[in-house]
């Protein structure tokens, strides 16, 4: 049963606009949003630039996957240890996104966002001229911390841009940018370090990252923060967490990003050594997950604004089912490789909603909410790969990952019924 929740946020001091029903929603900048019996409201340019932004951070994250080989070979170290980079970014992003959400909240936007590019581009400079293992770890931690307080904030200002009918389709574009950072900036950089070795990709992040923060200074809007009885406090946006709602949203958020990565981080074993395909097709079924990601994510943004309660049921419930056959059908390759793609289409087809209700519950703090559902993703993109590893380990194989996946799943929709119950109650 769906259940709508885009009303505005409750009447509270914002960091960024208050809505009020009574009224057509401001933007950022000051202006109206489109009125309903126009049609749907157009998103700013410079939401797509914040998505440019993000698919530079996602690039950055995800590219290690294609480039531990080379780097443990130039770097004299273990492939397991040059794993570690990819924990480390991981850590950077669960512990930045709050401590850094807080230590900006009462600086203008746009400057904290041109500051946390340029941080996160001169990391991508140091990583490509590393002169070691230990430096390079350093530079994917402080580029995780950028990276986070970007989404952070980033995110925040992306939804004070539109109006709330809007707040979907403005996190589809956001969210969109990971989903291409898998399908394009991936593969992209494997293809670099193979070409050019591994440092050159760092050098194209570095470049994307400066096409983000000229764009960020030409189109986000210039604003300062609110005066006197509006002036952010931190001890007001704290108070969110009093609220059982932002605790089962960030809860939702973490165990269906768990579902997922608890298998995609094992995707490809499962797809050589169960289903039977060569290595070759491993970046094939990679990319079509990408493609099933972005498809999802653009479907999902159209339908959560007016169907959000029922776009998480939708999705989570289908995911869940899809992890499940896959875990029955792993064996055979034609079904590996449909679910594959099938999977990145479910899963981040709730994506919009998810992060549109995160902000919805939050109401007055905006920036927190950004910055603790990125916390609670991270962190279920941590836990579930961690749960994955222990029951391979236990000798359940590789199709259990799937199963503990589906199980994660429908955990999230429990979650989902339980807020929903709450939201009708109110």
């Amino acid at each position: 049963m769906d259940v709508p929740d885009n009303s505005p946020p409750r009447s509270t001091t914002s960091t960024a606009v208050t809505l009020d029903k009574s009224s057509t929603p401001p933007t950022l900048g000051g202006a109206p949003a489109t009125d309903a019996a126009a049609g749907p409201p157009r998103v700013p340019l410079a939401v797509y630039v914040l998505g440019l932004s993000v698919f530079a951070l996602g690039t950055s994250e995800f590219m290690l996957s294609g480039l531990l080989q080379p780097i443990a070979r130039d770097l004299r170290v273990s492939i397991p240890q040059a794993g570690l980079l990819v924990s480390a970014f991981a850590i950077g992003m669960v512990v930045g996104a709050p401590v850094l959400a807080a230590a900006t909240l009462r600086l203008p936007r746009r400057t904290t966002l041109t500051a946390l590019l340029a941080v996160f581009g001169l990391g991508q400079v140091a990583g490509a001229l590393a002169p070691n293992y230990g430096f390079l770890f350093v530079t994917r931690v402080v580029s995780a911390l950028a990276c986070a307080g970007f989404w952070a904030v980033g995110a925040a200002v992306a939804i004070s841009l539109v109006p709330v009918t809007a707040r979907a389709r403005a996190m589809a574009i956001m969210v969109g940018g990971l989903s291409i950072a898998n399908i394009l900036g991936v593969p992209a950089g494997a293809f670099l370090g193979q070409q050019w070795g591994w440092r050159s990709a760092f050098w194209a992040v570095a470049a994307l990252a400066v096409l983000g923060l000229v764009g960020v200074l030409l189109l986000v809007p210039r604003t300062q923060p609110p005066t006197g009885a509006d002036r952010p406090r931190l001890r007001r946006e704290l108070r969110i967490y009093a609220d059982p709602q932002v605790w089962l949203a960030l809860g939702v958020t973490a165990l269906n990003a768990g579902a997922v990565f608890a298998l995609f981080s094992y995707l490809s074993p499962l797809l050589t050594e169960v289903a039977g395909l060569s290595e070759g097709w491993v970046p094939t079924v990679l990319a079509l997950f990408g493609v099933g990601a972005l498809l999802g994510t653009w479907i999902g943004g159209r339908v959560a604004d007016a169907h959000l309660f029922g776009t998480m049921y939708l999705g989570i419930s289908a995911s869940a089912a899809v992890l499940a056959l896959l875990a029955l059908t792993a064996r055979h390759p034609v079904a590996a490789v449909g679910l594959s793609l099938l999977l990145g289409v479910t899963a981040f087809f709730t994506a919009p909603a998810i992060n549109a209700r995160m902000f919805n519950v939050a109401g007055a703090a905006p920036t927190l909410a950004g910055a603790t559902t990125t916390a609670a993703f991270n962190i279920g993109n941590t836990v579930g790969p961690w749960l994955g590893g222990l029951v391979i380990s236990a000798g359940w194989g590789y199709r259990s990952v799937s199963a503990l996946g589906a199980v994660l799943a429908l955990l999230a929709v429990a979650g989902t019924a339980l807020a929903a119950a709450r939201h009708r109650g109110r």
